[in-house]
């Protein structure tokens, strides 16, 4: 692999309530999926991380979840499609007006926490969030985990798509991301976390929470943001693919 895309989870504070470094995580990254209200971010800050991906080159996706505020969009809810339809169009018009202010357009449509997980084994949901895309802009690539259904889903329904790991995450040895309920299941160590997403680049693999070996053919890794140390560790990751003859780039730009 010559290149790969970096992304992480931007733009969810909401008021007083700051959440991430933004400026300093803009700096590494070459995607940022940016919050679009319903779990987290108000307009202001929308506004101010669209504007400083622009300035920085960095594509904009939007970040869309569940209407869950409170949960940070964490929380599984039982919504019907058309509730689910409605919730992504709204959101993804959100996020593509700011985007405009700033000067740039949203290329792709990452789901957040619940929802992610939800859509990667629950095809009702993900029908309805992938007829949400296509409703408002079918140009849009859907970003997804890397090896579950919702992509072939995606694909069979005229998206493109983009497969994810993450390298903050451990995995269960079907491929499947450790509930974050459980022990283990958020990575803290840079150095190892470098190591394991230079694997991931080279041979397609990389070590689940039993030790085995899974693989994993992925385009994209994601640093979440709000993890302890996420400025380090996708500092780490940077460094450490570009140190090994890998360029950092958006998947939009290749």
């Amino acid at each position: 692999m010559t290149a790969i895309d970096l992304n992480s989870d931007l733009g969810e504070s909401y008021g007083a309530w700051a959440m991430g470094d933004d400026e300093a995580m803009l700096s590494i990254v070459s995607s940022a999926n940016v919050a679009c209200g319903f779990h987290a971010g108000d307009p202001v800050g929308i506004l101010k991380t669209v504007k400083a991906a622009a300035e920085r080159g960095v594509s904009v996706g939007a970040h869309v979840s569940y209407p869950d505020r409170v949960g940070f969009g964490r929380r599984d809810m039982d919504v019907t499609s058309a509730e689910l339809i409605a919730d992504v169009i709204y959101q993804i018009g959100a996020i593509k007006g700011v985007a405009a202010a700033a000067g740039v357009t949203v290329g792709y449509v990452k789901p957040h926490g619940a929802l992610y997980n939800r859509i990667a084994h629950d095809a009702k949901h993900g029908q309805a969030v992938i007829d949400g895309i296509r409703a408002i802009d079918p140009n849009l690539v859907m970003m997804g985990l890397a090896g579950s259904p919702i992509l072939d889903l995606a694909r069979a329904s005229g998206l493109k798509v983009v497969a994810e790991a993450f390298a903050d995450r451990a995995y269960t040895p079907a491929g499947a991301l450790v509930s974050r309920r459980d022990a283990g299941a958020v990575l803290h160590d840079a150095g190892l976390i470098a190591k394991r997403m230079l694997q991931l680049a080279h041979e397609g693999t990389i070590e689940a929470i039993d030790g085995s070996t899974i693989k994993i053919d992925a385009q994209s890794i994601c640093v979440h943001g709000d993890s302890p140390g996420a400025v380090a560790i996708a500092q780490e990751i940077r460094l450490a693919f570009e140190k090994d003859g890998i360029a950092v780039r958006s998947f939009l730009t290749r």
